[in-house]
């Protein structure tokens, strides 16, 4: 039993899986989404009228709970613990390791001889793109924990299930931060236990780029959803050795291996330039422009606005994508106008990396936003009322002379 408000730390967790690994029966399912809270659960069974995105989790948990002699349900886990749960399970045994990422499940094969790892990457529940609804994301990943789990009942096979994520979807905010909000950049906070560490490209014996992101996804001919964040960050499953580095330019390549199903490669660009500008007598890190090849063959880039730093400091902005109500945006080519991009929590530093770590960020937010205009626009109107009352006032005048009723009529020229 695991009481209220308790966060599982890495350790506790390895010793709640014990069990997994001494039982005769060894074969684990491990389905990893990005972002999951048990609150969801409830939240989007109950908030979507008579839809339920969890019938086929609800039903397959009900019957495997029916059979099966033990289940383990821990509300809270450190996020640091799940991100080395793979590893974790990994090391804990000889499994045979099966990544199941284009969600093929008829293709999926089994050997119940020996241990078997099964690793399902869900697919995210992106809900800054607005093309996508998390409602149905939710749903389709339930199908796909269905149509596993009944695959294996069927074909006899006895194993074990994880469902978890990499990071929670619903963070509850301390009262004793409350009244400390400011710009949590990496470059000025402690390591936050929910995130994971930036992706750095070393030439040499020097880190010369840093790249890190929340959310790193890309959509293709407006149907294909390819989220590249846990292979970016978290299993670093991307290679980087096309990236170069110098005083003046910077290209940051990130190659992905079969990166979704129909896709065979896929490499990401990050041009940046750094020059001096006489204006600002000082020298300024910029972001040119992106480009994406797939298969080697089709080549897409995007024109970018509104990102730029000093030499010396980082990039940080909280939305950057094609979308128009982004604040730093890429703008698409012709040959790159099926490709939608959305990049959420960017910091970037291609120049001037020192010590492995981000320097200062400057952030794509002016010191005037929209809400900021929206409040000064609306005090200088109200103003101007104001001052135009007063003024009206001011003018009115008062009679300076009075009818008597006991003398004569007063008389009043038209001059007066």
């Amino acid at each position: 039993a695991v009481h209220e408000g308790h966060v599982v730390s890495a350790q506790e967790l390895t010793e709640f899986l014990q069990p997994l690994f001494t039982q005769n029966s060894r074969n684990l399912v491990l389905f990893l989404q990005d972002r999951l809270s048990i609150d969801d659960f409830t939240y989007f069974s109950e908030s979507y009228g008579n839809k339920n995105p969890f019938q086929n989790v609800q039903a397959s948990i009900y019957e495997i709970l029916q059979s099966s002699p033990s289940s383990l349900v821990l509300p809270a886990v450190d996020c640091k613990a799940t991100k080395y749960l793979l590893s974790v399970l990994q090391e804990s045994g000889d499994w045979k390791l099966t990544n199941v990422t284009n969600l093929n499940v008829s293709q999926l094969e089994v050997n119940a001889s020996y241990p078997n790892l099964l690793v399902v990457q869900l697919q995210p529940l992106a809900s800054g793109l607005k093309e996508i609804s998390t409602l149905e994301a939710v749903a389709e990943n339930d199908k796909i924990i269905g149509r596993v789990t009944m695959d294996l009942q069927e074909r006899g096979i006895h194993f074990s299930v994880i469902y978890t994520a990499v990071r929670p979807s619903r963070i509850s905010r301390r009262t004793d931060v409350v009244t400390e909000l400011r710009r949590q950049l990496m470059a000025a906070e402690e390591e936050d236990s929910l995130s994971y560490p930036p992706l750095n490209v070393t030439i040499g014996n020097f880190t010369c780029i840093l790249f890190y992101a929340g959310n790193f996804s890309l959509k293709a001919n407006s149907s294909v959803l390819i989220d590249l964040t846990n292979a970016t960050f978290v299993t670093q499953n991307v290679d980087t050795s096309a990236s170069k580095c110098s005083d003046s330019n910077t290209t940051l390549s990130l190659k992905y291996t079969k990166p979704v199903n129909g896709i065979s490669s896929l490499e990401i660009r990050f041009l940046m330039t750094n020059k001096f500008y006489e204006g600002s007598a000082r020298k300024w890190a910029t972001l040119d422009s992106v480009e994406i090849v797939q298969d080697e063959e089709k080549f897409a880039k995007f024109s970018v606005s509104a990102i730029s730093a000093p030499a010396e400091y980082s990039f940080h902005c909280q939305l950057v994508g094609t979308s128009n109500l982004y604040p730093a945006r890429l703008v698409p080519s012709d040959e790159a106008k099926n490709w939608d991009v959305f990049i959420s929590n960017l910091q970037i530093q291609g120049f001037n990396v020192i010590n492995n770590q981000f320097s200062y960020a400057s952030d794509c937010t002016g010191f005037f936003t929209p809400a900021i205009w929206m409040g000064l626009v609306t005090s200088i109107i109200l103003l101007w009322i104001l001052t135009y009352g007063i003024h009206m006032i001011m003018q009115l005048t008062t009679n300076n002379r009075f009818d008597d009723p006991k003398g004569p009529a007063l008389s009043v020229p038209q001059t007066e």
